[in-house]
């Protein structure tokens, strides 16, 4: 059976339940994770409607908006190595300003969300950032929200052909984990209750993300993106955080939703 489009609702029984918990602990960041194409954008977005509805003022941010441009993962692709240039991996991001929106946002102070194209793979032009004012509500989001580092035994050996073949000697992996372990602390204390959408296992994480990829195409006919081999490729670096992700994330999330291989929720 195909699972529904990343962009299908998610239930009204489960959007409540998300945004009930957020109000009972007074959250005012709230941290969602889950592995690519699990619905992630959408649940947020549902969350962020709902809260509206109660009229209460919620926002979300995107790891993925946090994303360096193009010429600076170039930069670091020269300086550490070549893998560096996808965007993507812990280490390419701009933590600092993820950091800044969470504590203007905290503070309720007017603060500038910062968004990036994917397609186009560059970031908005800060004039056209949506502008938020009196945050009762953030909504944190991305594909590695709140995973730790490894520990340095478990990145010695390779853990899919990228690594094996552009990585033998595992120096983007360590510089990576590195980054993992020095940078995103900052952002994930920020957040002040994490859900983790729990998929079946990182299998699933192809079809997912190729069906994500389709429907980017879809909304911008005639823009460039990947195809299906493009997208094996580029999932294989994000396999080594992802599958820390499932080790950690089930005893360190404060919720954790469970899903089958058709993104159905499963009983607690």
């Amino acid at each position: 059976m195909t699972p529904p489009p990343p962009d299908a609702p998610w239930s009204a029984a489960l959007v409540a339940r998300i945004l009930d918990d957020a109000r009972t602990h007074g959250v005012r960041v709230l941290g969602l994770s889950g592995l690519q194409g699990t619905g992630k954008s959408t649940l947020a977005a549902q969350v962020v409607a709902a809260a509206d509805a109660c009229g209460l003022r919620a926002a979300v941010l995107s790891l993925d908006d946090l994303y360096l441009d193009p010429d600076a993962r170039a930069r670091l692709a020269r300086a550490v190595h070549p893998l560096l240039a996808t965007r993507g991996p812990p280490g390419t991001h701009e933590v600092a300003l993820g950091v800044a929106v969470m504590e203007a946002a905290r503070a309720g102070i007017p603060v500038r969300l910062p968004r990036f194209d994917k397609l186009g793979d560059r970031r908005l032009p800060e004039r056209d950032w949506p502008m938020v004012d009196g945050l009762d509500l953030l909504l944190f989001e991305g594909w590695c929200v709140g995973t730790p580092p490894e520990p340095a035994a478990q990145l010695v050996e390779p853990i899919n052909a990228l690594e094996r073949e552009d990585d033998a000697a595992g120096t983007w992996r360590r510089w990576c984990n590195a980054a993992l372990a020095r940078d995103y602390p900052a952002l994930w204390s920020g957040m002040d209750r994490l859900l983790f959408l729990q998929p079946p296992g990182f299998d699933v994480v192809f079809d997912w993300r190729l069906q994500q990829e389709q429907a980017l195409q879809a909304a911008a006919p005639g823009r460039r993106g990947m195809d299906a081999a493009g997208i094996a490729r580029f999932v294989q670096h994000f396999e080594r955080v992802s599958r820390q992700a499932l080790r950690t994330l089930p005893g360190r999330a404060d919720v954790v939703v469970t899903l089958d291989a058709q993104r159905r929720v499963l009983p607690d």
